[in-house]
């Protein structure tokens, strides 16, 4: 995909030919190659099975039913097992860079659900946006769960389809390189990604 498949901040539905139908609606697409379909579940569609099909250049190919649920969160990793995560100043948190204890960071995140407000399906939000079970939203940092009060802003990133942030300042001990996880209610991010700290 290139700016110019972007029109009125909007997901293009097709790309080189090719077309993902949920429930009969056309998804708006990220990436299409060969062997590989990105594309984006429009946030208005409800939880529940769900039927998906690709048209390229004309032919369908076969319909499969997935179980769509209303959150899984699930974190970005660097290939050395790290979260993707930034300090203020959007530098990446690594282990040359590492976060320190009580600094606020950003933690890039999927699969958190709706927000309020919620966008049209393939729309590119242009501003924040809280994620609407923010309730029960958890952040595990070494198996400990931080305090509610230390999430600052759990949402989508403005300017970025289908990606969310978490703002958190981290607590004073977490340990060295600690896990972490994010849950919202018993949907939780895979065990093992840890975070960069000293």
């Amino acid at each position: 995909m290139t700016a110019g498949d972007i029109l009125n901040n909007t997901l293009p539905t097709e790309l080189n030919g090719t077309h993902v139908y949920v429930m009969n609606s056309p998804a708006p697409l990220l990436y299409v190659s060969d062997g590989q379909v990105n594309f984006l579940v429009p946030g208005n569609q409800l939880d529940g099975d769900v039927k998906i099909r690709v048209v390229r250049e004309g032919l369908t190919g076969p319909e499969v039913t997935v179980t769509l649920v209303d959150a899984a969160p699930a974190l970005f990793q660097t290939a050395a097992g790290y979260a993707i995560a930034a300090h203020l100043d959007n530098s990446l948190i690594a282990p040359g860079s590492p976060a320190q204890a009580g600094e606020i960071i950003v933690v890039y995140a999927c699969g958190l659900g709706r927000t309020l407000p919620n966008p049209a399906p393939g729309a590119i939000p242009q501003s924040a946006a809280v994620i609407q079970r923010l309730s029960d939203l958890k952040v595990y940092l070494g198996g400990a769960a931080i305090d509610a009060a230390s999430i600052l802003y759990a949402g989508l990133t403005p300017g970025s389809a289908g990606l969310y942030q978490i703002n958190l300042v981290l607590p004073d001990n977490p340990g060295t390189d600690p896990e972490i996880r994010v849950a919202i209610a018993d949907q939780s991010s895979p065990a093992g990604l840890k975070l960069a700290m000293p």
